[in-house]
């Protein structure tokens, strides 16, 4: 199997080498010939000639189908994007005085977040004089991270950042 590089390839018209290494449609090497016999031998199997190794001395061509080529190409691009995992960050808002009730609600949705593969961000905004008491913030974090221990793991601690706290939590791996 050849991988041909990224950038603009180079086909039929487009090659203007004189001399290229030639391989056919089903793999065998045709040898060394000019672009113009490779280019002729393409054309009678109603191919496209296509240069796949540019670096290389004397540069590689293959004969082959270049739309067919591209088109199982952007389908196996296309089935490796819908295989990877999209690791989406969720958000939880705790206050500075959060009731007990309201606290476990919020930690039962992070579990459910969690234990789905996202990310968490949990964040308290203070506003007015909730500034003058930060710690009370970053103690309910703490308490909210600690409540999670088992199926988190605490990215970043809580930290003020302006006039709002934030903390970032993953799943545990393994779990």
């Amino acid at each position: 199997m050849f991988f041909i590089s990224k950038e603009a390839q180079q086909i039929n018209d487009e090659i203007k080498d004189k001399e290229l290494r030639i391989i056919s449609a089903d793999g065998e090497q045709l040898g060394i010939m000019s672009s113009s016999e490779a280019l002729k031998l393409a054309e009678n199997a109603g191919l496209d000639l296509v240069k796949i190794a540019p670096q290389a001395k004397p540069p590689v061509c293959k004969i082959m189908d270049y739309s067919k080529y591209r088109y199982e190409q952007a389908k196996r691009e296309k089935e490796n994007r819908k295989n990877q995992k999209q690791i989406e960050t969720k958000e939880i808002r705790l206050s500075v005085t959060i009731d007990i009730g309201d606290f476990n609600t919020k930690v039962n949705q992070a579990k459910k977040f969690l234990a789905s593969g996202h990310k968490v961000k949990v964040s308290i905004r203070l506003k007015g004089r909730m500034m003058t008491h930060s710690e009370l913030g970053v103690d309910n974090m703490k308490r909210f991270a600690a409540e999670l221990e088992e199926v988190a793991n605490v990215d970043k601690a809580p930290k003020l950042d302006g006039r709002q706290i934030l903390m970032f939590l993953s799943p545990k791996q393994g779990k």
